[in-house]
């Protein structure tokens, strides 16, 4: 088997490990979105009460729509929980609503990854739009000098998404120990709260791992060209 060959049949493997990996998430939100939390507490009195146990008494919660459409949003400094993460009183919505919160911290602690992610974004946002183009062309018509140059800014995509990795796993883990910390969830809860975690960073592991097999591939068929 080719190179090529090869790491065609390696990015279809990793692309079905992310349809796989969208649909245990979903299916492990819905599965604990139906088991209540003991404590009785929405998504947002938890992340509210994580928010001012950690002295963010100014960072607002808001509702958003749609399903998982959570985030931290850090130029307005906001927290946006989907409406059924804000209202509900299940262990998915505490699992999601203190891991947005742990980014939050993050931001306040100037945690170093972070930091980095959110210095490169702009370029990231620039090179993220221009590489597929400039790839494209550059094979279409071989010019390889488009190619290098659309394998650089498409590195950049890469490593801005290796990057979010240990973000995302620190914020889950700074969730988890809160939770259990300030006892929002009980003993026999914490399993719930591992699988959503668990669940939702096996996308971004995922995602990243696509997107480096094919910039590998990228980079091979270059080198055979050039």
């Amino acid at each position: 088997m080719s190179f090529n060959n090869g790491m065609f049949v390696l990015i279809i493997i990793a692309f079905l490990l992310s349809l796989w990996a969208q649909f245990r998430v979903k299916g492990t939100f819905r599965r604990w979105s139906e088991v209540p939390n003991q404590n009785g507490m929405t998504g947002y009195d938890a992340a509210r009460h994580m928010l001012d146990a950690n002295g963010l008494h100014d960072v607002p919660i808001e509702p958003v729509r749609g399903s998982l459409s959570d985030h931290y949003d850090p130029i307005n400094r906001v927290v946006r929980l989907s409406e059924p993460v804000y209202y509900e009183k299940s262990i998915s919505a505490l699992s999601v609503a203190c891991h947005e919160v742990g980014h939050a911290i993050q931001h306040k602690e100037s945690y170093p990854m972070l930091a980095l992610r959110h210095r490169i974004f702009p370029i990231v946002n620039f090179a993220s739009g221009l590489a597929p183009f400039l790839l494209i062309a550059g094979f279409l018509f071989n010019a390889m000098n488009l190619v290098g140059i659309g394998i650089i800014f498409f590195s950049v995509t890469v490593a801005f998404q290796l990057i979010t990795l240990p973000v995302e796993f620190n914020a889950s883990n700074r969730a988890r120990e809160i939770m259990v910390s300030e006892g929002y969830i009980r003993n026999e809860e914490e399993k719930g709260v591992a699988k959503v975690l668990n669940a939702a960073a096996l996308t971004y592991v995922a995602a990243a791992l696509i997107s480096l097999l094919e910039l590998i591939r990228y980079i091979g068929i270059f080198n055979s060209r050039d």
